[in-house]
């Protein structure tokens, strides 16, 4: 009869854990893979990288002014923020958000107006990082509401930190009416996120939680077990296995390898991640 249960309970699950294969590449995939390649230029590709920004394209003025603040060549701030600057005077998302950030503690307002124009261009980070400045008193006075308003943004836009953000704020009540079903919605998004940086492994961890105690979502030990394992979260794991039987155990174990399977980054983002260091 136990066996009967386990299957039974897995069939039910297997909806649920094989939902919405990551599209690829995503915005944070996409930075991964880019920042990655930028990192690994050649000298003569440095200096073709120079070439392309002199002559005025946006993007290579940018990434030359990532490789001078940041990365492989010569460290020059000063340097690096005026080729920043200018790729964000004509109007390159990237640019406009990191030079606002760079901005922000020097000038507020003037950070601010370029976080805000990447932002309206629909950059999930810049979203995110104004969101975090007007709920850090950054531009004079705290602003939850408006914070919340970007948090929302980026989430909407695919950033998994904004998106476990909300997900906590949903849970908490705070600056919204507290509905853990929307709470569980957001940690879910950030959850499937691959690979695991970022706001993903918090998702999944937050998840967890909420199926092991029942809120927003029915209490479920399979699928607690299930979001605690992919996360490495062995502790909470082996407490959400007391519950569940030998078979169910041995099925849920596969069934994240499936989810592993489907969910694997493509060659070009997994070389990425070695590149700069990271991992899955």
């Amino acid at each position: 009869m136990k066996y009967f249960i386990a299957v039974l309970l897995l069939f039910f699950l297997l909806p649920v854990v094989r939902s919405r294969p990551q599209q690829s590449p995503d915005p944070m995939q996409a930075e991964l893979i880019a920042t990655a390649h930028f990192e690994a230029l050649t000298a003569a590709e440095q200096t073709e990288l120079l070439s392309k920004a002199q002559s005025g394209d946006a993007e290579s003025q940018y990434w030359l002014g990532v490789l001078y603040t940041d990365r492989t060549v010569s460290k020059d701030s000063e340097e690096g923020r005026r080729w920043l600057l200018k790729a964000a005077e004509q109007g390159y998302a990237r640019a406009e958000r990191l030079y606002g950030f760079m901005t922000l503690h020097v000038n507020p307002s003037i950070g601010r107006g370029w976080l805000l124009r990447a932002a309206e261009q629909g950059d999930a980070e810049a979203q995110f990082r104004l969101g975090t400045a007007y709920e850090q008193n950054w531009f004079g006075r705290p602003d939850s509401k408006e914070a919340i308003k970007w948090y929302q943004k980026a989430a909407e836009g695919g950033d998994p930190v904004a998106q476990v953000e909300l997900g906590h704020r949903y849970e908490d009540g705070e600056g919204v009416e507290q509905d853990f079903k929307l709470a569980a919605e957001w940690y879910r998004r950030a959850a499937e996120h691959v690979p695991d940086l970022g706001g993903a492994g918090e998702g999944r961890s937050q998840l967890g939680l909420l199926y092991m105690e029942g809120r927003g979502v029915p209490q479920d030990y399979v699928q607690a077990y299930f979001w605690f394992s992919l996360r490495g979260s062995k502790e909470n794991a082996a407490e959400a296995g007391e519950h569940l039987s030998p078979p169910q155990i041995r099925g849920v174990e596969r069934l994240i390898e499936e989810w592993k399977q489907q969910h694997r980054p493509s060659p070009e983002l997994e070389a990425a991640l070695r590149t700069i260091g990271a991992t899955k």
